[in-house]
């Protein structure tokens, strides 16, 4: 394959093991290129549009592709009765106060009229009315704007713009449309009518300033009556957003996105901008004509952005890039399987930010306001704080979260921006074959891999430390540290002589103390002249059968392994083909590991307990640690030791991160319950978790300060006869006795989720998930629905 100087080490077809070390194959020609086709997230989007599309940056686990956020929390308000009642107060007021202006029952309602016209216009008196055709006019106009000012007073008081926002507004279109419109043909007919004094003032003023001359011709008169309907129409057009019906009807209403603030010829993220601004146009110019005739996916777009970025250190593998991309386009610098994408996706996926969507919030009390109905996803920054999930079976943590993981990373690492390995039982479903570089059967015949016990090590110390780990790390009684120095006076002798580890046969007759094996081995040690390696086999063979010794227990965890369903794996020696964890390392492998679960259900806990350790001590040594690398185990029962626990808290240190999935917390030994659980960054409870676990998760969730509201009744005792003869009609018709409330509000401090709310009110399909980023950035515990 060709791979531009993309990837440094190749041998990673099928019928190859990756191994850390050796002269690289010679790498075939590059495959045809062909046009492939487009393939972003399960949303249906071309490339182009998937480019385009915003991916604003919010809290950690926040669904980013086109995420819209939430409108801003509005205060509980009037109840819709109170506001109902009020308007129907406000309307019976308005109409009685304006009753008894127009019939003189108010006081004085002249006054302030005669003082700032004429006197000879009204007759004497307090209650004189006009006297003249002008005093007559001027009540008119002055009637016209105590009505203005009466029906704005009644409407603040009956707080018409809220039942018109929450009632009519708030429907929408074409409902507020259709309401307004209703609206304005009842004012005209009030206006026409006479019924709201309008018309006539109109005139008066116009008189007052033009002439009464106007109105002998009857065209001024009717732009003046047309003036008026248009004036009544107007602020009905603008509450009920007339021109955009009108505009969407006719189909150029739709909205148009806002653009981003830049200069109007800024390229878009489908013309590659970064690659411009480093004067790679030609390069830039083939990628875009690759998005927009289709022949690129999304992939393709991670995988070429991934490879820009590393090589900008590097001028080489920069050249060696621009070169493949102007001779092939999109299938440039491809992952060393040849694959541009997987045969099957069953969840939504983002490259350009790594995500995946594994549900989406619910409308829950405990859930954040502005959490509630957005998107949930994870990504590497999460994963390298490790997750733990905890649930029943059927509980639904292989098929919607572990898998949803699993197919993410192997898309990350196409993109050659991860590496994965997944462990799981034989049959469980972490995906097909051909979304893996190396499957790995254990106790398959079929099985093209085998399993490196000793994790590709030259160092006996350090093969004796992990296996001692997977071997008795469960063993509380045992120090794992005497059992891998017990190994190590064992595997050091034996390589020292062979040029390799033993195999499990030969491995188990050493602990086992045969005689013949060990006499055989002594004598190579002297004749090969190790004589600091027969040092070892002697105290060896001196601390064999003493008190506390460690090698019986070795023995029978070994013979564990040691059965014929396994012969043909867990090989050593020149003519053995065992995967190495280590590949993991510097190669954006894809890796499955199956486990003979049901018929050899402890040797697959030790060696899920040996994958385990082997991770975390592989990825803690690596030396370039820009590739994610990522252990999903499907099944971590009896897995997690104190030495494996230490090692997940180092993992987000060196880019690594860890998935352990449990039935409950149980399976872990109990005295590293509040170790694990502070080790990991990211918890998860299912629905159907017992209280015990949700005790554990409650301790680790913690608290929060609430306001808290307490209405406490306080019967009245009335002191006057009459008072006292109502409040007993009152109980007599209502059956309660005359009470009142007193509220107390006090700020407490409870659990986010208590244990009895993870066991009883977490719904089926639904999960309790926190979260953590590597930079330290947290999210509370969610109630999540499980959607992905």
């Amino acid at each position: 394959m060709d791979t531009e100087g993309t990837y440094d080490a190749r041998g990673t077809g099928a019928e190859r093991v990756p191994r850390p070390a050796g002269p690289p194959p010679a790498a075939p020609p590059p495959p045809p290129y062909a046009p492939r086709p487009r393939r972003p997230e399960a949303g249906g989007a071309g490339v182009e549009e998937w480019l385009r599309t915003p991916r604003p940056v919010r809290e950690p686990g926040v669904w980013r592709y086109g995420h819209v956020p939430r409108p801003p929390e509005k205060p509980e308000g009037v109840s819709d009765r109170s506001l109902l009642v009020g308007v129907l107060i406000s309307v019976l007021s308005g109409l009685l106060l304006w009753s008894l202006w127009r019939n003189g029952y108010i006081p004085y309602r002249l006054v302030p009229l005669k003082l700032f016209t004429p006197g000879d216009w009204w007759y004497a008196g307090t209650f004189g009315g006009p006297r003249t055709i002008e005093g007559a006019d001027a009540l008119t106009v002055y009637e016209a704007v105590l009505f203005g000012l009466l029906v704005y007073g009644c409407g603040r008081l009956g707080n018409w713009s809220e039942i018109f926002r929450r009632h009519v507004a708030g429907r929408g279109q074409p409902f507020l449309g259709l309401a307004t419109a209703a609206g304005s043909a009842l004012a005209e007919l009030l206006v026409w009518k006479d019924a709201v004094p309008l018309v006539r003032p109109v005139l008066i003023l116009v008189a007052s300033v033009a002439g009464g001359e106007i109105y002998q011709s009857q065209t001024v008169v009717n732009v003046i009556y047309t003036l008026i309907a248009l004036g009544v129409l107007w602020p009905f057009a603008r509450l009920g957003h007339w021109r955009e019906l009108i505009a969407a009807r006719r189909g150029k209403g739709a909205a148009v996105p806002d653009a981003p603030a830049g200069p109007p010829d800024a390229p878009t993220p489908d013309q590659w901008p970064e690659l411009r601004e480093a004067g790679m146009r030609d390069a830039a110019e083939a990628l875009t004509a690759e998005v927009r005739t289709g022949r690129m996916n999304d992939v393709d777009v991670a995988r070429l952005r991934h490879a820009w970025r590393v090589g900008r250190g590097h001028p080489e593998r920069l050249a060696a890039l621009t070169e493949a991309v102007l001779r092939t386009g999109g299938a440039a610098a491809l992952h060393p399987s040849g694959a541009r994408d997987l045969t099957r996706r069953t969840v939504r996926h983002d490259l350009l930010t790594g995500q995946v969507r594994i549900g989406s919030c619910t409308e829950d009390p405990h859930n954040p306001y502005v959490r509630r109905g957005s998107g949930i996803a994870l990504e590497p920054a999460l994963l390298g704080t490790s997750l733990l999930a905890v649930g029943p079976p059927g509980a639904g943590k292989s098929a919607r979260l572990v898998r949803p993981v699993v197919e993410s990373l192997a898309l990350q690492a196409l993109a050659g921006r991860a590496a994965v390995l997944a462990v799981g039982g034989a049959g469980s479903d972490l995906g097909p074959d051909d979304a893996f570089d190396v499957v790995v059967r254990i106790g398959d015949p079929a099985s093209v891999h085998d399993f490196d016990l000793y994790g590709g090590t030259t160092d006996p110390d350090e093969a004796a430390s992990v296996l001692a780990e997977g071997l008795v790390g469960d063993v509380t009684h045992l120090d794992s540290r005497r059992a891998a120095t017990v190994l190590a006076q064992l595997l050091g002798p034996y390589r020292a002589v062979h040029g390799h580890f033993p195999g499990v046969p030969a491995l188990r007759e050493l602990l086992d103390g045969d005689v013949a094996a060990i006499d055989a081995l002594r004598e190579a040690l002297g004749a090969g002249g190790h004589q600091a390696m027969l040092r070892e086999l002697e105290a060896r063979t001196r601390q064999k059968g003493g008190a506390g010794d460690p090698g019986p227990v070795l023995a029978d965890r070994i013979a564990l392994l040691d059965r014929p369903a396994f012969a043909p794996f867990f090989a050593t020696g020149e003519q053995a083909r065992p995967f190495s964890l280590r590949s993991l390392g510097h190669l954006p492998l894809r890796v499955r590991i199956d486990l003979p679960e049901r018929a050899h259900a402890e040797a697959s806990r030790l060696l899920t307990r040996l994958v385990l350790a082997q991770f975390t001590a592989i990825t803690a040594a690596r030396t370039d640690r820009s590739l994610f690398v990522c252990l999903v185990l499907d099944d971590a029962t009896h897995t997690v030791t104190a030495e494996t626990v230490r090692g997940i808290r180092r993992l987000r240190s060196v880019n690594a991160g860890a998935v352990l999935a449990l039935r409950t917390v149980d399976d872990v030994p109990e005295g590293l319950h509040t170790a694990l659980l502070g080790a990991v960054g990211c918890c998860m409870a299912f629905s159907g978790v017992t209280t015990w676990d949700g005790k554990r998760f409650a301790e680790v969730w913690g608290k929060e300060w609430v306001e808290t509201r307490e209405v406490a009744q306080h019967a009245v005792f009335a002191d006057q006869p009459f008072t006292r003869a109502l409040h007993g009609l009152r109980k007599l018709v209502t059956g309660k006795a005359v009470t009142r409330d007193a509220v107390t509000v006090r700020r407490v401090e409870r659990e986010r989720w208590s244990a009895s709310e993870l066991a009883y009110q977490v719904p089926p399909g639904h999960a309790v998930l926190s979260l953590t980023t590597v930079e330290g950035e947290h999210a509370p515990p969610l109630l999540v629905t499980l959607d992905g």
